[in-house]
């Protein structure tokens, strides 16, 4: 008998979608069978109507576990993760302490696994340029590194141990010792130099207003630096990948190191797809981002970029913080905490979009959850729907035009969301199975803290 039956769905996959059945034993996906044909099961989901996904892997994802629990945890987090189809989250390195050392890493491990209700994985930070707390976080299963080409924030600077490397002879060391591990490492590129130079500008008038924040960050930074890296990357031959891709300019830096052949790939985010600079006017410090929000021809070059593969993914970056922490940049901007949350928001928006003609729904399974499984060696693992793999899944009711009410949310920071409450919608997610277990169904979250499990790359 199988432990758990999804029937009547329409089974979608990064190549095909088709109807049929599910059949999960244990923590596998043990059959999948033309409709009807299932044996029986202890338990089922009806899903008439509704499309069976692989579920979502969000490769850009911060907990803020344990240093902050004001802002979130591993509870409320990864909850909010469940709720919006998303089975795997891959946790930054930002903390108290930030996670550059072994022993630190192999605390948040025990910490996840104890607390989380869906799948996790850690970026360790490489900026003490240690070799052999490197390869120790690469050995207790670091999915890959995580580096900032910026300084830290000010007052933040215990979250940021070894994760801010603003000197390029350090940048090109952390390369080379990455190297080591066979790990990517993800950059959030923008260039110390310019970001003083810009910022210098706009304090030196005296500006507090949003658009100021904006123009400090002008597309050049964040192209320089990408730019930058792919010289390094050429001889350094590691695998960088680029975070939160915003605009044409860094894109284009990014694809020409792609079309020489060199081992670079990028990322982006609903944000940049969704939202421009002129939102900040509307949304003040709520749209604080980083890269900033840029213009409506940035957007569509993004879309481009993923449509032609040179993005392979759409992660949120979700980013808690309090609501005191962003409405102080009410009257101040450059004293707002920069990011947003936006987890529960990635699964309805992509399948919108898809729903509603911009791509195909397996376009969409690729840039949620077979590409980023791929990337970081999850696959097939993760990232598919196959006999043998993992039933970590996403049941997707596609249902009338809503709207996204983040009042429902799960999100500790669910109160700082000023982008996504309203957002139209084609329906929403129904249920979320994690190691074959329903943690989410149908507004409610049915799973337990530790149903969750640390994910590591494949040998």
């Amino acid at each position: 008998m199988l432990d758990l039956a999804i029937k009547g769905a329409t089974l979608v996959t990064d190549e095909d979608v088709y109807a049929a059945d599910l059949g999960v034993e244990g923590d596998r996906i043990a059959a999948i069978a033309r409709p009807g044909a299932l044996p029986p099961a202890a338990s089922e989901i009806a899903a008439d109507g509704c499309y069976l996904l692989p579920g979502a892997i969000d490769i850009h994802f911060h907990v803020r576990a344990p240093g902050h629990p004001q802002r979130g945890t591993f509870v409320t987090e990864t909850q909010a993760a469940a709720a919006g189809g998303v089975t795997t989250i891959l946790e930054m390195p930002i903390s108290v302490p930030g996670c550059a050392r072994r022993d630190i890493l192999i605390s948040r491990r025990n910490l996840g696994e104890a607390q989380s209700y869906v799948n996790f994985g850690l970026y360790g930070a490489p900026g003490l340029l240690d070799r052999d707390e490197v390869l120790g976080m690469a050995e207790e299963g670091a999915c890959g590194f995580k580096v900032f080409t910026h300084a830290a924030p000010k007052g933040r600077e215990d979250e940021f141990l070894g994760i801010c490397i603003d000197q390029e002879d350090q940048i090109y060391r952390a390369l080379e010792l990455i190297k080591e591990t066979g790990r990517l490492v993800s950059f959030h590129a923008e260039n110390e130099r310019l970001i003083q130079l810009f910022e210098g500008r706009m304090k030196a008038t005296g500006r507090t207003d949003p658009a100021a924040f904006v123009a400090s960050r002008p597309p050049v930074v964040e192209a320089m630096s990408v730019a930058q890296l792919a010289v390094m990357c050429r001889d350094v031959n590691t695998h960088v990948h680029i975070a939160h891709v915003s605009c044409a300019a860094a894109l284009d830096a990014l694809m020409t190191a792609q079309a020489a052949g060199l081992p670079m790939t990028g990322e982006t985010c609903p944000h940049y797809l969704l939202f421009t600079a002129a939102d900040m006017d509307r949304l003040g410090p709520f749209a604080m981002i980083k890269p900033p929000l840029r213009t409506a021809a940035d957007q569509e070059a993004l879309w481009q970029g993923l449509f032609s593969g040179a993005l392979l993914a759409i992660t949120t970056d979700h980013s808690p913080f309090t609501l005191e922490e962003k409405e102080r940049g009410l009257d101040n901007i450059w004293t707002a905490a920069i990011g947003s949350p936006g987890v529960e928001a990635l699964v309805p928006f992509v399948l919108s979009e898809a729903l509603g003609g911009r791509m195909s729904l397996p376009w969409a399974v690729r840039l949620i959850a077979a590409q980023p499984a791929r990337l970081f060696d999850l696959y097939p693992e993760r990232g598919t729907l196959q006999v043998g793999s993992i039933a970590d899944l996403l049941v997707y009711a596609p249902g009338p035009e809503g709207t996204i009410d983040n009042s429902r949310w799960f999100s500790k920071a669910k109160a700082i969301d000023r982008l996504y409450h309203g957002r139209p919608v084609r329906g929403g997610v129904r249920a979320t199975i994690v190691n074959g277990k329903v943690v989410y169904r149908d507004g409610q979250i049915t799973g337990e803290p530790g149903d969750g499990r640390f994910v590591r790359p494949t040998p």
